[in-house]
């Protein structure tokens, strides 16, 4: 979506639909008293209460140039997050597209803030996301959407470089999107490492990509666990931006991407298995923020590491009981071949120490415990510096993704400890899932070194329509880490 700024006002701009937001039941407008009173009139006639994420799309009939207008409600000011006013872009946009249009246009004023432009904007990009590649009738248009937003911005500047930024990430989420949506077997780990590696010549990172032969010289044997009953060879792809600051230590970002888990030889329930395909959506996150920092060029350097495998049943694979050392020289009982992201993670948490980061964050669909805990509203976060993860909190706040921090205490980590070797990859207690899969994930970064985990299991992906997307991948995490790395 091509978005733009221009002082001219909303009445004097032929638009296909002019979006007006609507909070605590009155239209955020100024200027024109003939826009201004054909949405309150239709708020009043219509019933429309300006609920969060409610949609009422009608036409003007030849009263104003733009020929529709979207009321989009952003509920009340009490309670209101960055994330309601990107998803009810979005959802003004799908509303908007569907009835029709291709030319958007809102409203701003002399307070509108840069936020509020940037949330806009890409929110209204994410709602012109449609993946129908397999259809066959689904072929993508080529139209071009565009977004206006007039009026008198006291800071054309920084508007302007908030629609910058917004339109950058805008690119990254959309087209990885496409890969993060792909089948296990069409998103191979062959597959990502491809793309990667693509997306990284393109804007100027560079890219590495280890293989069966080389993890096992590097002893990445939990990975390896991982992937010994898939016919796929496991991969960890290493993106690299080198940052404008030669003197600054570089950040690393950990993404698990399980192409598919069918839970190994600990089965899943088959029920459900088929969304499995988004246990990727760690990596696919962290794919996404470094097409981010490519485009946007911040000043710290950003080192992205992606563990691929498919998780497997067959002969090969491996088994409830089996015990293998990690690359840091740690002991794992493996007790239940399900809980193989931390497997995965934590040798690239270990390669990750390699580049002696300032600090280390890594995404993963890693627990159901999540789920019970925080339902698909937010994720948890954990790690062993309170700063980091407060830093990490409000950047979430800022980018729209909710993250809720959970504690690691000394009961958690003895929980994890083996009977056989130095750790188990589950708790003894059965309890605290998503806690005791962090505990084991601290095992693997010291503490001096700052440390953040976010489990996404419950955001990753949605299942059902919304009104600001449909079914797939959401590429959570991306965002938030885009938004502090631009902060450091």
């Amino acid at each position: 979506m091509k978005c733009s700024l221009t002082t001219r006002p909303l009445d004097a701009l032929a638009k296909d639909a002019l979006i007006i937001f609507v909070q605590n039941k009155k239209p955020m407008l100024s200027g024109s008293k003939t826009i201004s009173a054909l949405a309150t009139e239709q708020i009043k006639n219509s019933g429309f209460s300006g609920e969060t994420l409610q949609i009422l799309v009608f036409p003007t009939l030849g009263k104003i140039k733009p020929s529709r207008i979207i009321l989009a409600g952003l509920g009340k000011t009490a309670g209101f997050r960055m994330e309601t006013l990107e998803r009810t872009a979005s959802a003004a946009v799908r509303a908007g597209v569907k009835a029709g249009a291709k030319n958007f246009i809102t409203g701003i004023d002399k307070t509108a803030k840069p936020a509020f432009i940037h949330a806009v904007a890409r929110g209204a990009a994410w709602g012109t996301y449609d993946f129908n590649t397999f259809k066959t009738d689904g072929k993508k248009k080529s139209t071009t959407l565009s977004l206006t937003f007039a009026g008198e911005c006291k800071n054309a500047a920084a508007g302007r470089r908030a629609l910058t930024e917004a339109q950058a990430e805008s690119d990254a989420l959309l087209s990885t999107a496409d890969l993060a949506n792909l089948p296990g077997n069409i998103a191979t780990p062959q597959k990502i490492a491809n793309w990667a590696s693509k997306m990284a010549k393109e804007t100027g990172l560079t890219c590495s990509v280890l293989g069966k032969a080389d993890l096992k010289k590097k002893n990445c044997n939990a990975l390896l666990a991982v992937a010994a009953g898939s016919d796929l060879d496991a991969k960890i792809i290493t993106l690299k931006y080198k940052g404008t600051d030669p003197t600054a230590k570089p950040v690393v970002l950990v993404g698990k991407t399980i192409t598919f888990d069918s839970g190994g030889i600990s089965l899943k329930p088959g029920k459900g298995m088929g969304w499995m395909l988004y246990d990727k959506c760690g990596g696919m996150a962290v794919l996404t923020a470094m097409k981010m920092i490519a485009l946007l060029k911040p000043k710290t350097p950003v080192i992205g590491i992606l563990t691929v495998a498919e998780n497997m049943p067959s002969g090969g694979a491996t088994r409830p009981g089996d015990i293998i050392k990690s690359r840091s020289g740690k002991t794992i009982e493996i007790l239940n071949t399900d809980a193989e992201g931390r497997l995965a993670l934590c040798d690239a948490l270990d390669l990750a120490l390699t580049h002696k980061p300032a600090a280390i964050v890594d995404l993963a669909t890693l627990t159901g415990a999540v789920i019970v805990a925080l339902g698909q509203n937010g994720s948890a976060i954990l790690g062993n510096n309170s700063q980091l993860t407060q830093k990490l909190i409000k950047a979430g706040e800022a980018g729209g993704e909710r993250l809720w921090e959970l504690p690691i205490w000394d009961e958690h980590k003895e929980d994890i400890k083996g009977t056989f070797a130095d750790l188990q990859n589950i708790g003894k207690s059965g309890t605290a899932g998503t806690i005791t899969a962090g505990a084991f994930l601290s095992e693997f970064v010291p503490d001096d070194v700052p440390w953040a985990h976010i489990d996404i299991a419950g955001t990753a992906w949605v299942e059902s329509p919304k009104p600001w997307m449909d079914p797939g991948a959401t590429l959570f995490g991306a965002r938030t880490l885009i938004e502090w790395i631009k902060r450091l």
